[in-house]
């Protein structure tokens, strides 16, 4: 089995903000695809969408639960992430690539929190409430828990909330299909939080962009001050190939399986 690890250092934050006597021990903040149409571990099986597994924060995270909940529940049995493991769920926005494994794992742990946007349909709503699960309505810039906030509903031509995690190196910036353009979301995490986006990761919905655009948008990403970019899902093949040159060492080949470690 392939394995992707990429450490960064990373300095331990304050255990309290009135004042604990000591910094918390220096934790492990480990992302792991989960789901993706890009292969890594063969061990996972492959199809269209997205789902992301966040660990060594307050709350364990998991943005996006891709197309097929049975899916997503074997390739969590096979990276050894148990349901009932996770905290909350992150929903980017209303496609069924990005929802469709939700009511599996809610059946499995209804003990989770789901932040959704506020938009999303009544039916969709009841089913989790049914299931049992805690629903947070998002519309604007939160904190999920400490070191990880949702940038709220971005507007475009479709909606969308993306995830963001605070680091020492920077902003850890997650989309799930990045349609409200990825350079707007880029832009709009980093004024929220006054910082630069030290990696950009997830979909960033590129497929079939031209050669021209392509450049242009990795411009922007230099102009941005982005520093490493792990593009994934629906960004596409080109996407990631005139990426991959820009980027060099600072670009990170992400499919199933893949594993990102900042310590």
């Amino acid at each position: 089995m392939k394995t992707l690890i990429f450490s960064i250092g990373i300095i331990c934050l304050m255990a309290s903000f009135f004042g604990a006597s000591e910094m918390n021990e220096k934790q492990t903040l480990q992302m792991t695809i989960v789901y993706d149409n890009y292969p890594f571990d063969e061990r996972l099986e492959l199809d269209w969408g997205f789902s992301c597994f966040i660990e060594g924060l307050e709350k364990s995270i998991l943005f996006d639960t891709g197309t097929n909940g049975q899916i997503l529940l074997s390739n969590m049995q096979k990276l050894g992430i148990q349901p009932e493991a996770i905290d909350c769920v992150v929903l980017s926005h209303d496609h069924r690539d990005h929802t469709g494994g939700l009511e599996a794992l809610l059946e499995k742990n209804s003990n989770i929190e789901v932040w959704l946007p506020a938009f999303f349909s009544s039916n969709f709503k009841d089913m989790v409430r049914k299931k049992g699960a805690k629903i947070i309505e998002v519309e604007s810039f939160q904190q999920i828990c400490r070191g990880a906030y949702t940038t709220g509903v971005i507007q475009g031509w479709i909606r969308e909330q993306s995830l963001i995690l605070d680091t020492d190196k920077g902003l850890v910036l997650m989309t799930g299909c990045a349609h409200p353009r990825i350079v707007n979301i880029i832009t709009k995490a980093k004024g929220l939080l006054n910082k630069d986006v030290y990696l950009a990761l997830g979909g960033f919905h590129m497929t079939g962009f031209d050669k021209a655009e392509i450049k242009s948008i990795i411009d922007k990403f230099r102009e941005l001050g982005v520093t490493r970019v792990a593009p994934c899902h629906c960004s596409g093949d080109e996407t990631r190939e005139f990426f991959a040159q820009e980027y060099k060492d600072d670009f990170l080949k992400i499919g199933a399986g893949a594993k990102i470690q900042i310590q």
